[in-house]
């Protein structure tokens, strides 16, 4: 690691440690090979336990279906569902076979399910049957009634998802209100990859001949993020981009394969399925999912159960695992992530007492919780002022990486709209630097909100809410929330004499956008703070919602002392 010199907020990671080739099939394949009889794979709700051997012949098997039924490489396969083993098996699996894996968020509605579908040219999408309140193959067949009518001998033509051509359900338990045509069971495409994997394929040393055609360099995963242009980026990432990044992760959180991680994040997410997957299939360790969506208790029980050592998190559900910690035996935990969202210090410093965590580190306390670290090997950091230049160490400047982390770029995107300047990503992030290098993130360089952890962009909001009939502008914006970091609120002017009411507008939101991104705090008014420009002033709206919000809180009277 390399600290600032100069006084400039510059910095190096260290060069001299050699960066992973794998890809990511072969990684699952080198470690099944050290530790074939391990717990690999634990899902908690499912009732199922795998080994490493177990869980190859699986990722194999679906591989073997998914070449039987048409997808080859280079085909972006899209997988809408929460946190099951299918999902775990379709990551490995689409790796195997170089097909690029499109996470699609559980939370989508139509309208963002739509732009994503069409956005990357998905061919094949894995879907669960529901989950919670979604069902998610009546809010397909909504999209695309051709599905209803299609046959599995045939491929899927669908009017508005054009590139659509074959749909593979994952039952998930709840009962089926229907069958509809157009759509092969998981179960069915396994069963086809098992026969097609002896027939065809020679076995698992030649699915392994088809592995062995992918480089580390290709795209293997397009993961959405919200943009400030109102519709999600698709950015897209290689196997070397995520390999290392969890290569590097086992050596900061110093795992190997005794260890058992605890993952209650999304797997559609990076934290998830790189961060958390990939960081234990590296060193062997075993892979524990408590349950389908995140449950403190089931989360706690986990650990405990399975005497977890690390586990994962956003800081809300950090926060709500601190008011059952004492119910039961966490002294396994020696470590784990935080991250999504800023987390106030105390808090962190609670889970770090309350959980019992014995993790040794060469960080003191307190650069753990009031900092994101320093730089890993092989990436360069640089925080940009406004005028473009690199700013002294303490100051405030817009943090920017380059190195194997950085992304190929958006999907679909022109070069020069690719996110990247000379290899440099801009990360939106502000931050500062101290003298030993640790890094502190103050803030965002735009409005983006942080909900719970999801990334929520108002641009994005604002342009679904402008098809409200009744609307004529409207501003979103975030407010600090207890719960959650901060909540969304949305300022609107209405069209000469309509009238609406907060029900009507959140009403319009439902079942079209995803629940974080419905504004909690809608306000009608007249006119909104300009610049003399005739700019929007977001922050003069905010600290005035902030003070109504503050104001309307109710005063608790402390009880006197008897």
């Amino acid at each position: 690691m390399v600290i600032p010199k100069g006084g400039l907020s510059v910095v190096i990671g260290d060069q001299t440690c050699e960066l992973s080739q794998k890809t990511v099939y072969e990684l699952l394949l080198d470690t099944k090979d050290r530790f074939p009889e391990r717990i690999a794979v634990v899902f908690s709700q499912q009732n199922i336990r795998l080994t490493y051997t177990e869980f190859l012949r699986e990722v194999e098997a679906m591989a073997a279906g998914l070449l039987a039924i048409g997808v080859k490489k280079g085909d972006r396969l899209g997988i809408w569902s929460p946190n099951r083993v299918e999902w775990l098996i379709t990551q490995f699996s689409s790796a195997l076979i170089g097909a690029i894996l499109v996470n699609i968020n559980p939370a989508y509605r139509l309208s963002e399910l739509e732009y994503a579908l069409n956005k990357v040219g998905c061919s094949t999408l894995v879907v669960a049957r529901s989950f919670k309140t979604s069902k998610y193959i009546e809010m397909l067949c909504e999209l695309a009634p051709e599905i209803r009518v299609s046959t599995n001998k045939l491929p899927l033509t669908c009017k508005r998802l054009p590139s659509l051509r074959r749909l593979i359900e994952i039952d998930t338990g709840c009962k089926k209100t229907e069958h509809v045509s157009g759509i092969t069971e998981f179960s069915d495409l396994m069963k086809l990859g098992k026969q097609h994997l002896t027939n065809k394929l020679g076995g698992h040393l030649g699915i392994r001949a088809i592995a062995r055609q992918n480089r580390c360099e290709e795209p293997i995963n397009i993961q959405f993020t919200s943009g400030t242009t109102g519709n999600p980026k698709s950015a897209t990432l290689t196997h070397k981009n995520i390999v290392n990044n969890a290569l590097f992760m086992t050596r900061t959180l110093k795992m190997s394969e005794v260890d058992a991680m605890c993952i209650p994040v999304p797997l559609y997410h990076c934290f998830g399925m790189v961060m958390s997957v990939l960081v234990c299939v590296m060193v062997g360790a075993k892979l524990v999912f408590p349950g389908e969506a995140f449950d403190p208790k089931q989360t706690l029980a986990a650990v405990e159960k399975e005497r977890c050592t690390a586990l994962q998190g956003v800081p809300t559900m950090f926060i709500a695992e601190l008011e059952h910690c004492e119910k039961y035996d966490l002294r396994s935990l020696r470590t784990g992530i935080m991250a999504g969202s800023p987390c106030p210090v105390e808090t962190m410093k609670s889970r770090h007492r309350q959980s019992h965590s014995k993790r040794k580190s060469t960080d003191s306390l307190e650069k753990r919780t009031t900092t994101v670290g320093r730089c890993q090997p092989h990436l360069e950091v640089k925080l940009v002022g406004e005028d473009g230049k690199i700013v002294k160490v303490g100051e405030i400047g817009e943090i920017w990486v380059r190195g194997y982390s950085v992304m190929l770029g958006y999907w679909g995107e022109p070069a020069g709209r690719n996110g990247l300047h000379d290899g440099w990503m801009a990360t939106g992030d502000l931050g500062t630097f101290d003298e030993e290098g640790y890094c502190s993130v103050i803030g965002r360089l735009k409005d983006m909100v942080i909900r719970g952890g999801e990334n929520v962009y108002p641009r994005e909001i604002e342009e679904f809410l402008f098809k409200h009939p009744k609307i004529q502008t409207v501003q979103v914006f975030g407010v600090p929330d207890e719960k959650y970091g901060e909540e969304l609120c949305a300022w609107i002017i209405l069209k000469h004499d309509e009238q609406s009411t907060e029900d009507e507008i959140k009403q319009f939101c439902k079942g079209q956008i995803s629940h974080f991104k419905i504004p909690k705090y809608i306000k009608f008014v007249k006119d909104m703070p300009l610049t003399v420009t005739g700019k929007v002033q977001k922050f003069v709206m905010r600290e005035m919602m902030n003070n109504e919000l503050l104001a309307m809180k109710p005063v608790v009277i402390p009880k006197a002392k008897l």
